[in-house]
């Protein structure tokens, strides 16, 4: 497939809304937190968001405004995401559990027009990052917070209007839909760097038009398949690689509001599920569930974000009769690299290079470079870091690999970047909460192997002098701070951190 065929559909929007029309009646998404209502047509989902684009201008919203996205997943929810790129907002999602300190980094550095969450607490936190000057609105787009900045005559926003369907409908027409550009910006998804401040990945309607059509045609992606979606929304690999291309494909997806055991098999086996996507701790969990044969339903079981154990992959394999797909990619280059769907599915590899994309290892154990149509456009008004992170036009992942008859074999992490239950942890940010308590003169924060997780998160602190600290009255401390995943779940007393001749700690040397 050439890149020009990758790209030829110009941006998802225009594309979904040609899937939409050609058969409106097709089954798209299935709400199972929601209350019963069934399934969501292509044409009831089209409807759906334009309503709420529509509203979304009511809040005073245009063209190129960033909108903080910051939900579970749920249909309302899905439906502003999808209106917001229709309009032509530049969505932001960020992880619901994020704590006001790292809410106020991203809410400073993306300058946000509006915030959608959905949960009134979060909006509260939404809303004191921006010290009151932005809009914050459920999924329904009830005002929560701040006061919309849209014309005083077109009237102000039903009260759950979206919910009822009750929004304008001529507002704003087709015609005002589906025109952003493909060199447009459509998110700003933020990743750490090794230096612990979260920037800004731009990705451009092409990228995840490209991204998109390239997985589709690697994994048979058909208007038959049916995928059991029960990755955060939030994150690249459940947004714009399992959403974003069911829709493209015509597909269907039952949405469920959080992993659980029991909700992935009782909806594989209720709906005939063809496709899963997931994480090694959910595969983990999954095998250890007498229930899990009922995978079987599946053609395509795909695990990315850390690698698959063989021994997990046997596991699934003797008990559900499915090989499960490994693949690699990255925030900034979505999906790069790909265990072939037919043929050697090899445990420990992240297998070849997605259509379009270009990969190479210069040698073995140096890092993987990329360049391609899904490759982002740079970091949010950061240049200098933006051409630091390229080479001669090939971005530079920081993965260390190697290459064995073609298949490419992850090694290691020259960021030494932490991967706790598929989320990146990235040790100087930790470490940074860390050393703000009264009792840590040093801290340094590496991963520690776990079957479940992958790695847990573990701080290694020197006492300031009065004693060691209280483990639980540190991690209590981290917890006020930090999202979930990036917490340290051990802590470690030592009485010096190694360094380097340069003074720089060594992480590698604790274990």
């Amino acid at each position: 497939m050439h890149v020009g065929d990758l790209t030829a559909r110009g941006t998802l929007p225009a594309a979904w809304a040609q899937r939409w029309a050609a058969d409106p009646g097709a089954p798209a998404l299935l709400d199972e937190s929601g209350p019963g209502r069934g399934w969501c047509g292509a044409g009831e989902l089209e409807e759906l968001t334009r309503l709420a684009a529509g509203g979304l201008r009511r809040l005073g919203l245009r063209r190129g405004d960033r909108l903080v996205w910051s939900t579970q997943s749920s249909l309302p929810a899905v439906v502003v995401n999808i209106a917001a790129l229709r309009l032509g907002l530049v969505v932001v999602p960020v992880n619901p559990a994020y704590t006001e300190r790292e809410l106020t980094h991203i809410v400073g550095d993306v300058r946000p027009a509006a915030a959608v969450v959905d949960d009134a607490a979060r909006a509260r936190l939404v809303s004191a990052a921006a010290a009151g000057r932005i809009v914050v609105a459920a999924p329904d787009l009830e005002v929560l917070a701040g006061e919309p900045a849209g014309d005083p005559d077109r009237g102000a926003l039903d009260r759950g209007a979206l919910a009822r369907g009750a929004l304008d409908r001529g507002d704003p027409d087709r015609g005002a839909l589906d025109t952003a550009e493909p060199g447009d910006p459509a998110l700003v998804a933020y990743t750490s760097g090794t230096t612990g401040a979260p920037k800004g990945a731009v990705l451009t309607h092409a990228n995840l038009l490209a991204n998109s059509e390239a997985v589709a045609v690697t994994w048979r992606w058909a208007p038959d398949d049916r995928l059991v979606h029960a990755l955060p929304v939030f994150h690249g690999h459940g947004l714009c690689v399992a959403l974003y291309t069911s829709l493209l494909t015509g597909a269907s997806a039952v949405l469920l509001p959080r992993f659980d055991v029991d909700m992935v098999l009782d909806a594989c086996g209720r709906h005939r599920a063809t496709l899963f996507f997931g994480v090694p701790t959910m595969y983990h969990r999954l095998a250890g569930s007498s229930r899990v044969g009922a995978l079987a339903t599946l053609r395509l079981a795909v695990s990315g974000s850390a690698p698959l154990r063989p021994e997990l992959h046997e596991a699934i394999r003797a008990s559900a009769g499915i090989d499960v797909l490994e693949r690699y990619g990255m925030t900034e280059t979505l999906m790069t690299l790909s265990n072939p769907y037919e043929g050697e599915r090899r445990p420990g590899t992240v297998g070849f290079p997605f259509p379009g994309v270009e990969a190479t290892v210069e040698a073995p154990g140096s890092q993987v470079l990329v360049r391609g149509p899904s490759v982002f456009a740079g970091y949010w008004e950061r240049p200098a870091a933006t051409a630091a992170a390229f080479a001669n036009g090939w971005f530079c992942t920081g993965d260390l690999a190697e290459v064995e008859d073609g298949y490419v074999r992850l090694l290691g992490r020259a960021t030494e970047l932490i991967v706790s239950g598929g989320y990146n942890v990235y040790p100087a940010e930790v470490e940074d909460v860390l050393l703000g308590h009264p009792s840590v003169l040093e801290a340094a924060v590496t991963g520690t192997p776990s079957d479940e997780w992958g790695e847990v998160v573990t701080a290694w602190v020197v006492p300031d002098g009065a004693g060691p600290p209280d483990a639980d009255a540190l991690l209590a401390y981290a917890a006020e701070r930090l999202a979930p995943y990036k917490r340290p779940r051990q802590v470690r007393v030592v009485d010096a951190l190694p360094r380097n001749s340069m003074g720089k700690v060594v992480r590698s040397e604790l274990r």
